[in-house]
């Protein structure tokens, strides 16, 4: 692969979509091939972004999540489509809330699976809801009982009849509690971070790292103009809370090495099995119906061609401007980490930045980003 069409794409950045600093690792048969970075990693244009640099990756974590549930399941201590109950007996009894506000019995049982496909019936609207509200001001304040309260509150609609992403992984990191015996940042240090290598992915950041942390910002408008803003994670609800849907920290490093297993169909590159092919072709596999993929589709018009799987898009349709193979999977993040998993080729990409609130980052630089790649295939003539 001849890599000037991605380099060039990504020092182009700051220019085109205000994006202060950024970088990209790609991966090839399980091996990082190429590594480049743009911009600074301070609002004073005084530290150069450097490949110590650490980011809340957000909902980048859901694909470590979803892979410690996926082993799970392979152990057969998890069931994908076993009552969400099961593990949790707070989810046994829920409601669903009318669009006339009137609240009833849900009329179909929360799953396992719904949980991975965001169709459990959840929102991302948390602080709406009274019930994690008032056991976040609680002396209780860990995963199982914040995940707990989310119970309390009606569900948008019943278990497995629509799309929403939400907090669905959040209650999955609980479920992965529960069937392993371990906290989740536990069960995932063990399984995925360790074995695959990575030395600065956690929930639980240190003041080192926090240190390294990029400075995060938020677009305020469409012209890529930009504003520092909470250096936090909102998604943390407690120094306990472990979110499974959005709570790490990581470095570029790192993820690339999650993002390259998978396009190895689960093999790490030092010969740790992380999920068997089987796992990550179940995890690749669309899992919505119409209704369901309307309204993911709805969700972004960046979502053209793919569906969802077990917590990640898949491309499902080949159409013109999309350079990815069908089946080409990951998902992203909210201040803009991007995954690229694509196990035809064996490649795998991992982008950083560090921008909150970025209609143009998902709309127009995350598919410009992938096109890049693909581009760089044709120039390399692979």
């Amino acid at each position: 692969m001849g890599f000037e069409p991605l380099s060039a794409f990504l020092d182009s950045l700051g220019e085109r979509f205000g994006i202060p600093g950024c970088d990209c690792a790609v991966a090839v048969d399980g091996r990082v091939v190429y590594r480049h970075s743009a911009g600074f990693s301070d609002p004073n244009g005084r530290r150069p972004v450097s490949a110590r640099d650490t980011y809340w990756i957000y909902s980048a974590t859901k694909l470590f999540t979803v892979t410690a549930a996926m082993r799970l399941i392979e152990r057969g201590l998890l069931a994908l489509d076993a009552p969400v109950s099961q593990y949790l007996p707070e989810f046994g009894h829920l409601t669903v809330r009318e669009k006339d506000g009137a609240v009833r019995p849900a009329r179909s049982v929360l799953t396992v699976r719904h949980l991975l496909t965001m169709t459990g019936g959840l929102d991302y609207d948390w602080q709406q809801r009274p019930a994690l509200l008032r056991a976040m001001a609680g002396p209780d304040g860990s995963t199982r009982r914040l995940v707990s309260a989310l119970a309390g509150d009606p569900l948008q609609f019943d278990p497995g009849t629509h799309f929403l992403y939400s907090l669905c992984h959040d209650v999955l990191g609980a479920v992965i509690e529960v069937a392993s015996g371990q906290r989740l940042s536990d069960y995932v240090n063990l399984n995925v971070i360790q074995p695959l290598g990575m030395t600065d992915t956690t929930f639980h950041p240190t003041a080192e790292q926090l240190a390294r942390l990029s400075t995060q910002y938020a677009h305020t408008d469409l012209a890529g103009h930009r504003k520092v803003i909470y250096q936090h994670n909102p998604f943390r609800f407690t120094e306990e809370y472990e979110a499974g849907g959005a709570g790490l920290l990581s470095t570029v490093d790192d993820c690339i090495r999650l993002a390259a297993a998978l396009s190895m169909d689960g093999a790490g590159p030092d010969g740790y099995r992380l999920l068997s092919p089987a796992s990550v072709a179940l995890m690749a596999s669309p899992q919505l119906g119409p209704v369901q993929r309307r309204d993911f589709l709805d969700r972004s018009p960046a979502a053209r061609g793919y569906s969802y799987g077990l917590g990640v898009r898949v491309l499902t349709e080949k159409l013109e401007g999309i350079g990815s193979p069908l089946g080409e999977f990951g998902w992203d993040g909210a201040a803009g980490a991007y995954v690229l998993v694509d196990r035809t080729h064996r490649l795998a990409m991992y982008y950083a930045q560090q921008v909150c609130q970025s209609y143009i980052t998902f709309q127009y630089l995350h598919p410009q980003l992938r096109e890049a790649l693909y581009r760089c295939g044709e120039a390399g003539g692979g």
